[in-house]
């Protein structure tokens, strides 16, 4: 009777220790997700156009399908995944069209990376093409490193890497082919 008894207690602590260790196992789930931030835009918006203005005279104006905001992590950023329309003025009003299927503005740095598809087009049909291109909006200059294709009234050229202002009046080009006829002014 003694060896049924211990049998039987022997079956009842392996029951309880498996119900204990599967109990444990969904409370340590739980514990995980604690821990574990969900990374998710602290502010969403559809169809936006933005305007930025100084000294009271528009700046830039930007379009944008969807802006997701993630204001409140590590590095925050603006996000347009459905890219951007984006046009800037300068002093006389003469304007630079930009568009892109994507786009990043890094808070704190007045960086865009812009991406897929990036054309910048001035009103002269001065265009400029590539896949992605960095925008500084402190100095109102372009950079990338990528592969483009430069369209101008008088030829077309090809390079890789590039960094000019808005109006393509100052351009530094790094692996350059084709030519350019300069327009006298």
């Amino acid at each position: 009777m003694k060896f049924k008894a211990r049998i039987l207690f022997s079956y009842t602590i392996a029951f309880f220790a498996v119900i204990l260790v599967l109990g444990c196992e969904s409370n340590f789930k739980d514990v995980q997700k604690i821990n574990f931030s969900e990374f998710s835009p602290s502010g969403e918006a559809d169809s936006i156009t933005l305007k930025y203005t100084d000294s009271g005279k528009i700046k830039a104006v930007l379009k944008g399908k969807k802006m997701l905001d993630y204001a409140t992590v590590e590095y925050p950023f603006t996000e347009f995944p459905k890219g951007v329309d984006v046009t800037l003025y300068d002093a006389k009003g003469k304007r630079t069209f930009v568009t892109a299927n994507h786009a990043m503005q890094f808070k704190g740095t007045e960086i865009i990376d812009l991406t897929g598809n990036v054309k910048i087009r001035t009103e002269d049909n001065q265009l400029l093409e590539t896949e992605q291109l960095y925008y500084d909006q402190k100095n109102a200059w372009f950079f990338t490193e990528q592969k483009y294709k430069f369209t101008a009234p008088k030829g077309v050229s090809y390079g890789e890497g590039v960094d000019f202002d808005k109006d393509f009046k100052i351009m530094n080009t790094q692996k350059f082919s084709g030519q350019i006829d300069q327009a006298e002014e």
